[in-house]
């Protein structure tokens, strides 16, 4: 098997999926047989929202020839991954270069877990979510945007809030009785506006 490890190894991140690796090829008589090209092991460490640490599993990805860098695409947005490379011939894999440590930047979150709207009255509806699946890095608000819906289903003019990131519940009031409404609620990181999800609910025609 071949007998060195690539070296100078270098990770620039491009964005919050991307990053591209760089390495030094091996002298070619250290490879001991024809250099049939490199493996990138790469794996995540942790996500930099959450703290768990969980199973870790490790992800290879080969290019062919003596190529000296390459490409590691669908990375997890603000997270913290590990990379090695080798060398590899007809053989087997040479050794490892020692471990390079890169973090992806923020990415926009997905779509708010659940939206539930609960307890109406005459001119109000309560409503409870659940923060998204994958923040992809520090939500920075909730933004929620309603409209009402009239009989002949054209919609009325749109009203946005913007909601703080610790908040899980909301009680809109000063709304019409007997009215269907409309909603469109999403999560935001500094990167931008997640997926929304829309419900709609109707206020109570009389106590």
């Amino acid at each position: 098997v071949p007998m060195v490890a690539p070296g100078n190894v270098q990770v620039y991140v491009i964005n919050s999926t991307l990053a591209k690796v760089h390495w030094d090829p091996v002298p070619l008589k250290t490879v001991r047989g024809h250099l049939q090209g490199y493996k990138v092991y790469y794996w995540k460490v942790q996500s930099l929202s959450r703290r768990s640490r969980r199973h870790v599993e490790k992800k290879i990805l080969t290019f062919r020839g003596n190529k000296t860098f390459g490409m590691l695409p669908g990375l997890e947005p603000y997270s913290s991954y590990k990379l090695n490379v080798r060398v590899v011939n007809g053989k087997g894999e040479g050794p490892a270069s020692p471990d390079k440590v890169f973090k992806t930047p923020e990415g926009v979150p997905s779509s708010p877990s659940f939206l539930k709207i609960t307890n109406p009255t005459l001119d109000s509806l309560t409503l409870e979510w659940g923060s998204p699946t994958h923040p992809n890095g520090v939500l920075t608000s909730y933004v929620l945007k309603f409209q009402p819906i009239n009989n002949t289903h054209e919609l009325g003019p749109l009203v946005e809030i913007r909601i703080p990131a610790n908040e899980s519940s909301l009680i809109l009031k000063n709304l019409n009785y007997s009215t269907r409404y409309k909603f469109y609620f999403n999560a935001q990181t500094s990167v931008g506006s997640g997926n929304q999800i829309t419900e709609e609910a109707v206020t109570i025609m009389d106590e």
